[in-house]
């Protein structure tokens, strides 16, 4: 008994090593790892389609609607290249995050049936990977994963990763026809959002309320920076009693775990330097099924979140970082310690 006793202790000693040394292990070194292992399984016409100068302006050209996008498809990879491309992905997001992703890849299929598309529009391998610079777990460089809903953008600057803009869109909303039926990709985003405004009383309802119309869009659309006019506007955190705060964290840390561990952290220290310096904005109805737009704003980062297309079961949500967008503050950090 003494020695199974002892060997049990043994395991779960050596366990704990290996998820304490796993966790040590930086984002950008995981990232980095996973996009030379997909940068060397390229062709180099393949290379020629997916590499871009670190400097180029590409970088700042995103989107999330279904066009023709630089960089390389997958539909153009071979069946080991599309895996390597999808553990890039990966890297880049936590396990819910992850899932999101492929989840809203999928619904492509889903518009096929239902718009009888011959799948070229709608196609859920019109996803494409681009790499900006030269991997490694230092230095600059970044990679993007863009399609129709889906567009993460990461840069790294001597280690340290800004996951943003990072776009999840979901159409439709709710599956309410086929084998799928019930399926909900962003439930997360939007219950939470209804929830907190739900939760408000009359009077703090009347000021959370921006428009009785919600907007057509996200406001920011996709700007290379993230900016509304005049100062923030809707409910300010300081006037939400305790329980209220913290459905607002919550739908916070819904936003913020899309990204890997040690991303979901800078965002919530972002959360938690804010403070009560947060404003939550609605726009439209509040009842389930109808056209609604919120958005959380605070000093350093933006999340707009919309229901409105198709019948409001058409879901686009954004997280930007003001000044951190596409690594604009790793950058400048960088310039002034170490080009003076």
């Amino acid at each position: 008994m003494k020695q199974t006793v002892v060997r049990l202790v043994a395991v779960a000693a050596a366990i704990l090593l290996l998820t304490s040394a796993y966790s040590r292990i930086p984002a950008s070194g995981v990232m980095a790892q996973a996009a030379n292992a997909f940068l060397n399984s390229l062709t180099p016409e393949q290379k020629a389609q997916a590499v871009f100068k670190f400097p180029d302006e590409e970088r700042f050209n995103w989107h999330f609607i279904p066009k023709e996008r630089k960089g390389l498809p997958l539909r153009a990879m071979t069946p080991p290249q599309k895996h390597l491309a999808q553990a890039l992905l990966n890297a880049g997001l936590s396990q819910s995050g992850y899932i999101k992703a492929i989840s809203i890849m999928s619904l492509e299929d889903v518009l096929r049936i239902q718009e009888k598309d011959n799948g070229e529009r709608r196609n859920p391998e019109k996803y494409y990977f681009s790499i900006f610079g030269e991997p490694g777990d230092h230095g600059t460089w970044g990679y993007r994963v863009e399609g129709h809903h889906v567009a993460q953008n990461y840069t790294v600057v001597n280690g340290k990763v800004i996951g943003a803009p990072s776009f999840f869109g979901a159409n439709p909303a709710e599956v309410r026809e086929g084998p799928r039926t019930g399926l909900r990709v962003l439930a997360g985003e939007e219950d939470l959002g209804r929830e907190l405004m739900t939760a408000l009383d009359e009077s703090q309802r009347k000021t959370a309320l921006v428009d009785a119309t919600a907007y057509k869009d996200i406001l920011t659309a996709a700007n290379r920076k993230a900016a509304l006019e005049g100062q923030a506007s809707g409910l300010p955190a300081s006037r939400m009693n305790a329980k209220q705060f913290g459905m607002l964290t919550a739908l916070l840390q819904e936003y913020a775990h899309n990204m890997p561990e040690q991303l979901a952290q800078a965002r919530m220290e972002q959360v938690k330097k804010a403070g009560k310096n947060i404003h939550f904005a609605w726009a439209g109805v509040l009842d389930k099924g109808g056209p609604h737009y919120y958005r959380v704003q605070a000093p350093s980062f933006l999340i707009e979140y919309d229901n409105t297309q198709n019948n409001s079961n058409h879901i686009h949500s954004v997280w930007r970082d003001y000044n951190g967008d596409f690594g604009l503050d790793l950058l400048k950090e960088h310039l002034q310690t170490s080009h003076r």
